[in-house]
This record gives C-alpha cells, sequence and structure tokens, in this order.
C-alpha cells in the first residue's frame, strides 16, 4: 500500500505518494534533532542543503553504527529523487507520512 508524504510547513501543496517502503526509507534522510529540540511524533525534517547535495551527488551515505568512520554510499532510486526534487522545488523542509 503506498503511502504519502504530508508538507507541514506548506499545507497548500497536494501530498507527495512514495511506496510503502518509505516509512523505513525516511531514516536515511531526516535531519538530527538539535540538543533539546523536540519534533512532534511522526514529524521529520529534512535539511534543504541536504536535499541539493543528494541531489547532486546522486547518491546517499550510509554511516556503519559498528564503525562511525565506514561509509557505503547508496545511489537514490527514481522515486527518492522524485521525492527530493518536490521538497527542493516546492522549498519544504518539515514532512510527516501519511496512509
Amino acid at each position: 500500500m503506498p503511502v504519502t508524504v504530508v508538507a507541514v510547513d506548506r499545507p497548500e501543496l497536494a501530498p507527495f505518494p512514495m511506496p510503502e517502503r518509505f516509512r523505513t526509507e525516511i531514516a536515511y534522510f531526516m535531519s538530527t534533532p538539535a540538543d533539546g529540540e523536540h519534533w512532534p511524533a511522526g514529524e521529520y525534517r529534512v535539511s534543504a542543503s541536504d536535499v541539493r547535495t543528494w541531489l547532486e551527488e546522486g547518491v546517499f551515505r550510509l554511516v556503519s553504527p559498528l564503525d562511525s568512520a565506514a561509509q557505503a554510499e547508496i545511489e537514490l532510486s527514481e522515486e527518492q529523487e522524485a521525492w527530493l526534487e518536490w521538497m527542493l522545488a516546492n522549498q519544504v523542509e518539515r514532512i510527516r507520512i501519511a496512509s
């Protein structure tokens, strides 16, 4: 069952459709909250500068949980690339995933 990405900071935008697996993939893209910062449950932030970098490079990086010096470059899927382009074009940084 597909999910939709809702722009929290741009509620007038139509939600962006993504495959169900995006519920877990969002962890690769979300920003880390600053110390003491709290986000509402189910809400994610994705930095516009990170979005630009991922689109320019065509990859995102995963850091090994066992060795922070070890990183893997993962090529963006077509769906991820389209979603990131939507984020950038519409100046979206706060999202939530809906069914």
